[in-house]
């Protein structure tokens, strides 16, 4: 199921846990509740982001005590676009370009398909080369008291 982009909390938490991972030490596991506080993610929405990110395979999730989350891939091979397509699937930004049924009927016609294509690709390009390896914190926010 494709959607048109709306870049939600759920998008955005997750590109911060995200870029929080790449920022600790290779290979760190760090709890889900250190992530979500440090990041200022509400607790609940970490947990469900994470879980789906390990499930698409951007994470990788260690059980136990000493569990949580790390980086499934090294940073240069994750970008923007692949953790908001692992959170909200393929996006569009106009139905007109979904290949699903509910594209638009005036679509072979219309004067504007050029536009929201050409206006999709470039804003692609853009979160394909935001990798994590670009967007590393230099300073971690502090740890929870």
């Amino acid at each position: 199921m494709q959607h048109t982009l709306k870049i939600s909390r759920k998008i955005d938490y997750g590109l911060r846990a995200m870029i929080f991972l790449a920022s600790v030490k290779s290979g760190e596991i760090v709890p889900f509740r250190e992530i979500a506080r440090r990041m200022h993610i509400p607790e609940e929405f970490a947990a469900k982001i994470l879980k789906t990110l390990a499930t698409k395979g951007l994470v990788k999730s260690t059980r136990g005590k000493l569990g949580g989350y790390a980086l499934a891939k090294p940073m240069a091979e994750i970008s923007f676009l692949d953790v908001i397509e692992a959170i909200k699937g393929p996006i569009v930004v106009n139905l007109c370009l979904s290949d699903k049924d509910e594209g638009c009927k005036l679509t072979p016609s219309c004067t504007m398909f050029a536009v929201w294509k050409k206006g999709q690709e470039r804003m692609l390009e853009v979160y394909r080369e935001a990798t994590l390896d670009k967007l590393v914190m230099q300073s971690l926010p502090p740890r929870p008291v």
